[in-house]
Formats: C-alpha cells, structure tokens, sequence
C-alpha cells in the first residue's frame, strides 16, 4: 500500500476537492480515514456533508471486540472526532453537528461530560439549616457555560467540548439549549432500586436505542450485524451431513427479505452524469494505492483463487448467474462473525474464502440431497473445516503431545499447558482458543508452528509452512495462506498431520 502521507498529499491536491468530497460514498471517504488516519484528515471531514458523516459515524463508532461479538459505542473515537471537527473551526464544526442526528450527538457527549442546571446545582440551606450539596460528584474540572454547570466523566477530549459548547451557547444558542437538555436527562444518577430496578439506566437506553437504530440502517444497506452472522456460523455448525436435505437457512431467509436495495444517502447515483468523472479520478487513486477493494462490502462477489482449485464453484455460478446475492450474504456473514488468523477479515479474503468454501462444500454433496444450493454448499463447507480440519488437527495435536520427550523444563511445561488447553476448548468444540498456547511449538519448528496457526483457527487456512515442516526454514510469512478448497486440500492437511510426530521429535 502507498505511504499514506504521500497519498494524503495526492488527494489533497486533487483538483475541485471541495465538489468531489460531498460525492464520495461514506465507505469510500470512511476507507480513507482508515488509511491515512483520522487526526491527518481533518481537511477531508470539512468538507463531508453531515449526511456523509452520519454514515460514517455508523461505520467508526461502533466496534466489536472480536468478529461475532456484540459492537459498542465507543467515546474515546467520538472525542477524537469532536476535536477533528474543531481543527475546521468551532462554526463548522457546530454546522455539522447541528446536521446529524441530535440523539447520536447527545449520547456521544454525554459519556464525556454530565450536565446540571445551575439552579439545580447550587447549593441550599434547609430550614433547620442543614447545609445540602448540589447533586454533583464533584469530577474536574468542571465549568458554568449557558446556565449549566458541567463536569467531566472523560479527561481526553474536556478542551475540545469545553470549546465546542462555549461556541454553541453563545452563536447556536437554540441548538445548544435542546442538546444540553437532552444531556441533563441522561445525566441523572442511578435511580433507586424499586419495582423497576431491572430496567436499563437512561444512559445505557439512549445508547441501546441509538445501536439498534444503527442496525436497521445497515440492514437496509446490505449489512449483516455480527449477531446475526455469529448466528448464522453456529447454526451451520450443526448441519448432519448424513441426515436428509436442510431447508435454506431461516437466518439467510430472514435477511433477503428484510434487505431492500437503495442508495445510500451521499452515494453515488449509478447512471454516468457528466460530473461523475472527478469523482471517479478520487476512486482511481485509492484503487492504485490498494485501499479499496474491487466491490463495496456490501456487494461482495467471489474472490480470484486459482481456477483449477474452483472448478465446482465456477461451474456452478456459470449455470446459475442469480447467484450473487448468496455470495455477497456470505461473504457479509464471514466480515462480521468471524476471524482468520486471530483478526477480522478483509474483504477480498472474504470474498476468496466463500468462494472456496462452497467449492469444498459442492465437492462434499451428499448424493440424495438434490438441487444444489450456494448456502448449503457453504455450511457443508463449513462443517468439513470444523470437523475435518480445525478438530482433527487438534485432536491429533493432543494425542502427539502426550508423547513427545523434552529436557527442557520451560517447554515441557509449555506443552503440557497447551495440551490441557485443547483438551478443555475441544470439549467446547472452539478448539481454536488455545492458539495462543501454540506458541511453545515455535521452539521445535518453526514451520510446524506457523501451519497449526492456520489449521487451528475459527476459520482453518492453509498456510504455505504445509509441507515445510523439516527444512531449515526460519523465514514465516503470516500471510502466506490460501483457503482450503477441495478434497485434495483435506488430504493435504492429513499428510501434513501425520508428518507432526517427525516434525516435532
């Protein structure tokens, strides 16, 4: 990929930026955030429409802590947005914020900052004369702006809302007022416990309500939320080979259903308007410094493996050209429920990894089921690398282990923790938890080491130390992978299995 300041420097000086901006496509002007990093692209956060931004903000604020797991708002982002948008100046930045969604400006905020009406923090004297203390925690430091007393729950991004909402009350007084009131709302402390004291805080609701917007958003564009994509990857777990033909996934079902292709606010429009060709002089750079992919996420399609290793696949889209919209699901499903090598998919793995997937799936059709579909392929894929693959490997792994004679403690040691551990998550069937424990492997052979990486892994790869295993090798590109796709990847990863005990002696 480029340096990205020399590609920052590129598309800065594009000419007409300030027109061809507002049209770039929010995943497109999101991958270039991405890239050159958010605090360098201030100049291109100026000049993005609030509706752009608003898109945006559903791509980088929301994060998962592994692929499947649920996404969060996450604050610390929010800040570094807020202080992004001041560097423009204070009115552009209020410009924009008074163009997004009030509620989503609110929750980010108020996880910064809590909110009191000054009346209502100053302090009083009951008339027995007890002194009573406003209802504040006492947080610095802390400032009177526009009639209301503010503290601060975050210390990272004070200055930048300090100076935000000092500009607001005095030029967007109207705007300031209904945000601080919606902060004084979820600025509120824990109620005391009563008949619904199981029920969310007003904090946690407003950002459970804002997630939950977030997700009918992306669905409508395409998107598959990690949950439903863990889901779907659970269930296809469960698929009985030697049972009678499944029904497509209800899961799939439900998802095509409920998707309605539309163009995304600030796309854009598909027809050649004669403007389009600035925009397209943008696209062009990204392309050659390798940060888009060849499709948008959401409209994924098979990736390029060698053709002889996809006959299956190939024959099949070649005689059923409507297929696309099962393998662009697909591919969602694999970007947001799963991991490859310990760390989220990109999209053209994912693209690679659905294709060999069904292929290995198609390969693997059981005689009496009929009709061949893309989805089903892909979970009787699915099924053959958890089974055949990440399990088997494991479960190998765990019966050389016992055997193996060392004289040094610390790997003795080490071996034995990493047998207990794919005991215990193989009995959960997620052997793939004890990775890290493969570590002690490094020290018998590198190259043995780096293939189980792959083989024990949420989604099993093939690294190219298969069959390494033995030489002087030292040199262990983690890239350096292709998808199992095939019966003869399967053979491949059993002659590699059965060379272990050599490998490692």
């Amino acid at each position: 990929m480029a340096n990205t300041q020399s590609l920052l420097a590129r598309l800065l000086n594009t000419p007409d930026l300030p027109a061809i901006v507002p049209r770039l496509p929010p995943e497109v002007l999101h991958r270039i955030i991405q890239t050159c990093g958010l605090e360098d692209c201030s100049e291109f956060v100026a000049l993005a429409t609030p509706a752009q931004l608003g898109r945006v903000f559903d791509l980088d604020l929301w994060r998962a802590r592994t692929p499947g797991m649920e996404e969060r708002f996450d604050p610390d982002r929010f800040g570094v947005w807020l202080e992004v948008l001041l560097e423009a100046g204070p009115d552009v930045a209020a410009d924009t914020l008074a163009g997004l969604d009030l509620e989503l400006v609110v929750g980010g905020i108020a996880q910064h900052i809590a909110v009191f009406d000054a009346v209502a923090a100053t302090p009083y004297t009951m008339l027995d004369g007890q002194e009573m203390q406003a209802p504040m925690s006492g947080r610095m430091p802390a400032a009177e702006i526009g009639g209301y007393v503010i503290e601060t729950r975050r210390a990272a991004a004070w200055d930048a809302i300090h100076q935000l909402l000092a500009f607001l009350a005095g030029e967007r007084a109207e705007y300031f007022h209904r945000l601080m009131r919606r902060c004084v709302r979820l600025s509120n402390g824990a109620r005391e416990e009563d008949a619904s004291h199981d029920l969310l805080e007003d904090a946690e609701q407003h950002l459970f309500d804002l997630a939950s917007r977030r997700e009918g958003r992306r669905e409508r564009e395409g998107y598959v939320t990690p949950q439903q994509a863990h889901a779907f990857l659970q269930s296809a777990r469960a698929l009985k080979l030697d049972a009678d033909a499944p029904e497509r996934s209800p899961l799939a079902r439900a998802y095509f259903r409920a998707f309605e292709p539309a163009l995304p606010e600030g796309a854009m429009a598909p027809a050649q308007a004669p403007e389009a060709a600035p925009v397209e002089t943008v696209l062009e750079v990204l392309r050659e410094a390798g940060v888009l992919a060849p499709a948008p996420r959401a409209l994924l399609e098979a990736g390029s493996l060698a053709p002889s290793h996809l006959a299956a696949i190939e024959a099949h889209v070649a005689s059923h050209p409507d297929c696309s919209e099962d393998l662009a699901y697909l591919a969602n499903v694999i970007v947001a429920g799963c991991s490859v090598q310990g760390r989220r998919f990109t999209e053209r793995e994912a693209g690679d990894a659905v294709a060999a997937t069904c292929n290995l799936g198609l390969e693997r059709w059981p005689s009496g089921w009929g009709d061949r579909d893309l989805l089903i392929a892909f979970q009787i894929g699915w099924v053959v690398l958890q089974r055949d693959v990440c399990t088997y490997v494991s479960q190998r792994l765990v019966e050389l282990l016992a055997t193996i004679v060392c004289t040094d403690r610390e790997i003795v040691l080490g071996l034995d923790r990493l047998r207990r551990n794919l005991i215990r998550h193989l009995a959960n069937a997620e052997p793939w938890r004890a990775r890290d424990s493969l570590d002690v492997i490094l020290a018998l052979d590198p190259p043995a080491w780096a293939a189980l990486l792959g083989l024990i892994d949420e989604f099993p790869v093939l690294h190219a130390a298969i069959g390494a295993s033995g030489r002087n090798d030292r040199t262990i590109s983690p890239t350096d992978f292709s998808f199992v796709a095939g019966n003869r990847d399967i053979a491949a990863v059993r002659e590699f299995t059965q060379s272990l005990p050599s490998a490692l002696a």
